[in-house]
């Protein structure tokens, strides 16, 4: 089989935009978790989480452009649907690992979602929602 016929086999199964799915949340991730760490040892009590937070954000909507346009070039996601898939299944990772990260901190996932409704939590909640819908607008940028 040549790569062409594999990739438009596993694009029909799905197999693309989970795997660059996957991939996007793994980077993402990564560097939230990196820069969540410092937020928590030392931004937070440096320069007050909110403000913090808000240093974050371009930093993580940045890093989700960039890698969301080379990822949908790499696993040739092209259409409107496998872009949207492919945000949505690194949207809802993000959101288990997030719940998964609370729940090991000893906080409640209630009390987590229930943050996600004021500063300066909505801030960060407003960037991963920008997070799960980069693919899409790297799609609609590069008119695939």
């Amino acid at each position: 089989m040549t790569n062409t016929s594999t990739w438009r086999h596993d694009e029909a199964r799905g197999g693309r935009p989970i795997a660059a799915g996957l991939a996007y949340w793994s980077l993402i991730f990564a560097l939230g978790f990196a820069l969540g760490t410092v937020r928590v040892m030392w931004g937070a009590a440096a320069l007050g989480e909110g403000t913090f937070i808000l240093i974050e954000l371009p930093i993580m909507l940045g890093a989700s452009w960039l890698a969301a346009r080379w990822l949908t070039r790499r696993f040739r996601v092209a259409s409107t649907g496998a872009a949207l898939a492919m945000g949505a299944l690194a949207f809802a990772l993000l959101m288990l690992a997030e719940i998964a990260l609370t729940a090991a901190m000893g906080a409640s996932p209630a009390v987590w979602l229930a943050s996600l409704t004021r500063p300066p939590h909505l801030y960060g909640f407003l960037g991963q929602l920008a997070f799960g819908a980069m693919p899409l607008v790297a799609v609609r940028v590069a008119g695939r």
